[in-house]
């Protein structure tokens, strides 16, 4: 029996070392990260973890249960074998991640496979397979993840009732019998370690991905507070050497600089003897980045660079851009192309468009009377300083009473930034990409309220998929939080409905605040406000291009009265109707 136990942890090895392989895939990360599986996505997951079920019966030993031998690895059995195997892992880890449909159709592929390889437990153990889908699903957990101990004990469970099932089903009783008392104890203590490993090694993948998020998070705020001030006045050479500075202060890279479409406005780092201010661009590189607006990594044969000894061998070109026009490039330089990293890479994209979107606010207070395109960068480009001081005073004093809410709104706050920063470069998107974005910004929100918020959802699934202009609906939400419930003390509510009626999809935003007067019901969404409390342009533009794109159908709908809260709605009507 111990012999069998070591055995089976050595064969872990295997399953473990795959699963590792696994997890750096794309298709299971989202497996992870999707909080409800859609019918397609199930599909993926029970295929997924149906034949990884079976790769745990091939990897297990077949045992006679007339010679009581082992053979190395699982094939056709006789009619007097059977297989110690690790078939359950898979199992109850597609039942824990995602739930009794997952467990049961993944249980149900590995079942019918046992069943093919014969034996006299075949029928049993097939059976029980499917019985290990259902105990699984009955201990996922919504929105978390099971424990360690929790995945262990179910693991052991499931390998449990397979043993109790083959006495049960399986004939003759006392081959049965035979077998269960010298593979049971070791395969419950097995896959019930297995179980634990495979969640551990989930839960490394989410850690790592929550981790560098936050620091993203930390980084991308940091950047945004001290740069906004200087590119409040526009890209010139006195705010690109000082944004220049920040940025290679914070990123570390060999040098850091910025042009406009003629010539370096600033350069800070290595090889600023000739990469100096005022001279015209030196490289043919930039002057790609300048027409084609595109992002572009430069090797040392790309940048061709004057200086025969220049010493910086790589960069980064990323364009700055204004009203969708390309004004200038920011350039990270490295030694080699070896420095550059995946998460080098996006950390320079998203602070491309996070400098792209400062000077797009500065030319909006230039700027009065806008073009429709300008309006909308200039929505998608407010990124409120005091949303962002206020986040991270919350984060700051959760650091060390509650390291693992803290860790989780900064996730949540990264969620939020890169949705803003993405929204500057598309025209439309989905009612699930808006509802992720809402969902981290009220997360953010209810840990500063404390307790005194309460957000509650009725959303229809098949109406995610609807397109609508990008930032509609969290403006919506966001004006609930900021005018409907900011002056209460308690009991804040906010619900969010989505759902489809014949003709149209229906979104519905309302909250239990201080409401409004009619007058000022009938002014919000059609025209700016000239107010103390605020100028309605957020609820102004949405509404804008809600109508510009869908017709007057999808206007803003506004019911409030003083003291009985604020609901706001409106409609997109399906394509025929349009």
């Amino acid at each position: 029996m111990l012999e069998l136990l070591i055995t089976m942890l050595e064969r872990l090895g295997i399953i473990v070392t795959i699963a590792f392989i696994l997890t750096r895939f794309r298709f299971f990360r989202g497996l992870i990260y999707h909080e409800t599986l859609n019918r397609r996505q199930q599909y993926f997951a029970i295929i997924f973890f149906g034949f990884f079920g079976i790769i745990g019966t091939y990897s297990g030993m077949s045992f006679n249960t007339e010679s009581l031998q082992f053979n190395r690895w699982a094939a056709d059995l006789a009619s007097d074998e059977a297989i110690a195997n690790s078939r359950v892992i898979g199992i109850v880890i597609a039942g824990l991640l995602g739930g009794y449909k997952v467990g049961i159709g993944a249980g149900l592929i590995a079942g019918l496979h046992r069943f093919t390889l014969g034996g006299f437990t075949a029928i049993a153990c097939g059976l029980a397979a499917i019985v290990a889908g259902i105990i699984a699903g009955r201990f996922q957990k919504k929105n978390k993840y099971a424990s360690l101990s929790n995945a262990f004990m179910v693991g052991a469970i499931a390998e449990t009732v397979q043993m109790l099932i083959i006495l049960l089903l399986a004939k003759p009783f006392d081959k049965a019998q035979t077998l269960v008392e010298i593979i049971g104890v070791p395969m419950i203590l097995a896959n019930g370690l297995g179980s634990a490993l495979f969640l551990l090694i989930i839960k490394n993948v989410m850690s790592e991905e929550e981790k560098a998020g936050a620091l993203l998070a930390q980084k991308t705020l940091r950047i945004a507070d001290q740069t906004l001030a200087y590119l409040r006045k526009g890209i010139n050479p006195d705010s690109a050497k000082a944004v220049c500075q920040i940025l290679h202060n914070e990123v570390q890279t060999n040098a850091v600089s910025m042009t406009n479409q003629t010539e370096i406005l600033a350069h800070i780092g290595v090889g600023d003897d000739h990469h100096r201010p005022e001279s015209p661009i030196q490289t043919q590189v930039t002057k790609d980045v300048l027409k084609s607006g595109k992002l572009v990594v430069a090797s040392d044969e790309t940048i061709h660079c004057r200086q025969t000894n220049c010493p910086l061998g790589a960069a980064v070109i990323a364009p700055l851009k204004q009203r969708g026009e390309t004004i200038g490039t920011l350039k990270f330089y490295f030694k080699s192309e070896k420095e550059i990293t995946n998460v080098a890479m996006e950390l320079i994209s998203g602070l491309s468009n996070l400098l792209s979107n400062q000077l797009e606010i500065a030319e909006a207070d230039k700027a009065y009377q806008l073009a429709k395109e300008a309006e909308v960068k200039a929505l998608q480009a407010q990124i409120s300083p005091h949303f962002l001081f206020n986040t991270m005073n919350v984060i700051t004093s959760l650091v060390r009473i509650d390291p693992v809410k803290a860790r989780m709104l900064l996730v949540s706050l990264s969620h939020f930034l890169r949705q803003n920063l993405n929204a500057t470069t598309v025209t439309i998107t989905s009612l699930e990409q808006e509802l992720r974005h809402v969902k981290a910004y009220l997360a953010i929100e209810e840990a500063r309220f404390v307790e005194k918020l309460k957000v509650t959802y009725d959303i229809a699934d098949e109406a995610l998929l609807i397109k609508i202009p990008p930032l509609t609906l969290q403006p919506i939400v966001e004006n609930a939080v900021k005018h409907g419930i900011k002056n209460m003390d308690q009991d804040c509510r906010i619900h969010i409905a989505i759902h489809k009626v014949p003709a149209a999809t229906v979104v519905i935003v309302e909250d239990n605040g201080q409401g409004m007067s009619q007058d000022r019901v009938v002014q919000l969404g059609k025209q700016m406000i000239d107010s103390e409390i605020g100028s309605g342009i957020a609820l102004y533009n949405v509404n804008r291009r809600l109508t510009i794109m869908f017709g007057e159908k999808a206007s803003l709908q506004i019911e409030s009265k003083p003291g009985t809260g604020t609901k706001i709605s409106f409609s997109i009507p399906h394509a025929e109707e349009c």
